[in-house]
């Protein structure tokens, strides 16, 4: 083999590598969160009602702010105790709307405020950090616009802070909409994994967890001693959440207490949704890791989850470049038979998927009751997941190297649909945009992969073959989703 081969073959090795140790961090949370045997210790009932005031922090929702704010009107709370502000940095015509729903709110006494920002300063972290400062109560929840906390939230969430050292208690996001469709089923399956196994687990093992953003509540004093919220990063929600972890303030998480919310139902949404966790989290890794690694506080093991939780945007990096790879990869290990000692050490790498499933099925098998058709569902949906999310490195990776190399960008609204359940959101016939660069690599990959199929059986080599299969649908399905929102668009 020349030195480009021995090259090629150390990559995919160091690759595979990483992909391994970080199935194996995953494991170790699902071994954490598999043997919480008892439940979450109820909340402490409430001795007093402490001022709490709900931000809810909208951009261009006028389709969702409606139903947002009948929601909210419905929290069971002493009204002399409670604020909502309605944190608006609209630029569209819903402004108005939100406006006039609110003064009708008001009018029904409930204890509400509008506010408008003419600069959009830092995005999002910069409207909660406005609204703070126009506030003087002790707690400060947090609820996007397709977020409906259920009327009795503050009373399942307040007690948790009785423990002084307690800065914020996160919920398990919900989902209104989960069966809509392919998407939004693998976009569910991720998510309950993150919070059934990932945010248990990190909990259970008292490692840094993250307030997700929404769907929790804050301590202000935890807030303000954290260094408030900043638009250093597309996640201001991860950010504040280890700065205040730094601070030695601790992270509740109630698996338990469920907040739905509306999932994208469309490629082009669940895509932008994509881009911008994953770069903020690769944007939190340059710039809260190394206080992580110095802060004396924390245990070794807790700093090597940190440092697996921060770089899990970058496993999309890697997944790309192991699915380039692996056509020279297959073609090296035909044209120099000597050179198949190396693979097998691979194989064992190739455990990392199976790692990966255990807890992916634990969290499915908790929702749906087990049996022949949902074992064969779960597997649909699983390879599915990893096909789609295959199907968005390219724009994945992208992310992350912008996060990386600290280059900014603005931060982009999901579109929400006001869709619940199955029921369908209208269609109409959109403008026909050209394809992006992004669209055309997408494109071009699927052709790739499609050859890699091809030569398979013609070396009669099919070792890669499932892992190849995986991606030709993953990058099909991606390429004609994109193609169906660039000729059709959804109402909003």
């Amino acid at each position: 083999m020349s030195w480009w081969h021995y090259f090629i073959v150390i990559i995919y090795g160091l690759c595979l590598s990483f992909v391994f140790f970080y199935s194996v961090s995953q494991f170790l949370l699902f071994l954490k969160a598999y043997s919480l045997t008892k439940p979450t210790n109820p909340a402490k009932k409430l001795s007093h009602f402490p001022k709490v005031c709900i931000q809810l922090p909208i951009y261009n929702e006028g389709e969702i702010v409606e139903r947002l704010l009948k929601n909210i009107a419905q929290i069971n709370y002493p009204t002399e105790a409670l604020e909502i502000q309605v944190l608006d940095d609209s630029t569209d015509d819903s402004l108005e709307k939100n406006q006039a729903l609110v003064k009708q709110l008001q009018q029904d006494g409930i204890p509400i405020q509008h506010f408008h920002r003419k600069n959009r300063t830092a995005f999002k972290a910069g409207a909660l950090k406005e609204g703070l400062q126009q506030t003087k109560a002790e707690f400060i929840a947090v609820f996007d616009a397709d977020f409906l906390p259920k009327a009795n939230w503050l009373q399942q969430t307040l007690g948790y802070f009785e423990d002084a050292e307690v800065g914020v208690v996160q919920t398990r996001w919900g989902h209104l909409n989960k069966n809509y469709s392919l998407i939004t089923q693998v976009q569910a399956l991720a998510l309950d994994f993150h919070f059934c196994i990932e945010q248990v687990g990190r909990n259970r093992g008292n490692h840094l967890i993250n307030f997700n953003g929404t769907a929790g509540i804050w301590r202000k004093s935890c807030i303000l001693d954290a260094g408030n919220w900043r638009g250093d990063t597309l996640t201001e929600d991860l950010d504040l959440s280890y700065r205040a972890q730094l601070k030695h303030w601790k992270i509740h998480y109630l698996n338990h207490v469920i907040t739905p919310a509306e999932l994208p139902i469309e490629m082009n949404a669940a895509r932008s949704q994509q881009f911008r966790w994953n770069k903020g989290a690769a944007e939190n890794f340059r710039l809260n890791y190394a206080k992580v690694r110095k802060a004396a506080h924390l245990p070794i093991s807790t700093k090597i989850h940190a440092f697996f939780h921060l770089l899990n945007s970058s496993l999309f990096f890697v997944i790309l470049t192991l699915a380039v790879l692996s056509f020279p990869v297959l073609f090296i290990k035909h044209e120099f038979p000597s050179s198949i000692s190396f693979f097998y050490g691979f194989t064992v790498l190739g455990l990392s998927t199976f790692l990966y499933m255990m807890g992916y099925a634990y969290t499915y098998f908790k929702e749906n009751k087990f049996s022949l058709k949902s074992a064969l569902q779960f597997v649909f949906k699983f390879f599915s997941f990893f096909a789609l999310a295959m199907g968005l490195s390219v724009s994945n990776s992208k992310a992350i190297l912008e996060g990386h190399l600290g280059k900014k960008s603005s931060f982009i609204r999901t579109p929400k649909f006001n869709v619940l359940g199955k029921q369908k959101a209208k269609v109409k016939k959109g403008v026909p945009q050209r394809f992006k660069l992004i669209n055309l690599i997408e494109l071009g990959l699927l052709f790739y992969f499609i050859l890699a199929l091809v030569y398979a059986f013609q070396v009669q080599d099919f070792a890669l073959f499932p892992f190849h299969l995986m991606l030709v649908f993953g990058f099909g399905f991606v390429t004609w989703s994109t193609l169906q929102s660039r000729f059709f668009r959804l109402n909003q």
